[in-house]
């Protein structure tokens, strides 16, 4: 749903298996990219033993991206009270990705240390100066990682080498946070890379991406109708 201001947010979704797990998408930014505008969501996991936040967006303006004419949306950003989120899972660490983690300094930040390394060393480019910002401090993971009891980090190299996802439910048919792993629909109904393929062969319910509005579903043929997508963004 929409309010006045244009920014989106969706009620909380069901995480399968996981009745008391929610996966909350929050709109924190616009970008232009190619003359489109790109939504930038970041996504709450609201757990019994702890609030989770999935990338942090963007949340100021720098001289690097402006050819990206950013936007920061003040009302998505309210909508995440720093002292409420326990625990911050940086999927990777491009600019949109890692933008607000100085907001949340204090809290641990799980990230894929092959990222942080990548990222420190020049491999990845971003803006070094909000990965690391006054008071944030990361908890390097190698490989998978249970978070907490139903939620996991698992590595999806492509977008990025030390790219991850997170998983939420125990069960058949789990949601997925993943971040840029895929951008847009497409890359998941015909997946391309490391990470795109490991997140079709989990059978998810739905994926949550960074760029899109609503969460990407699998056409099971015998609920194609119902199910959305890439043609019915």
């Amino acid at each position: 749903m929409s309010d006045g201001d244009g920014v989106r947010t969706t009620p909380g979704t069901p995480a399968s298996r996981s009745p008391r797990v929610t996966v909350r998408p929050v709109h924190v930014a616009d970008l232009v990219a190619e003359g489109e505008l790109m939504p930038v969501y970041v996504h709450v996991i609201e757990h019994p033993e702890a609030r989770v936040l999935v990338d942090t967006g963007l949340t100021e303006l720098h001289p690097l991206v402006a050819d990206l004419d950013p936007r920061v949306l003040d009302v998505g950003l309210e909508e995440l009270d720093p002292a409420s989120i326990d625990v911050v899972v940086n999927t990777h660490l491009h600019f949109d990705h890692c933008g607000g983690n100085r907001r949340f300094a204090g809290r641990p930040f799980y990230v894929q240390r092959r990222e942080l390394e990548d990222v420190r060393s020049l491999a990845v480019p971003t803006i070094l100066a909000w990965v690391d910002a006054a008071g944030v401090e990361y908890v390097p993971v190698d490989g998978e990682h249970e978070l907490l009891p139903g939620v996991r980090l698992v590595p999806a190299p492509g977008h990025t080498p030390g790219s991850q996802i997170v998983v939420v439910g125990t069960g058949e048919h789990p949601t997925v946070v993943c971040g840029d792993t895929a951008m847009w629909f497409g890359e998941l109904d015909q997946p391309q890379t490391e990470g795109q393929r490991l997140i079709r062969a989990l059978d998810p319910e739905q994926v949550w991406l960074s760029h899109e509005h609503r969460p990407w579903r699998p056409r099971y043929p015998s609920s194609s109708a119902a199910s959305p997508s890439s043609a019915e963004r």
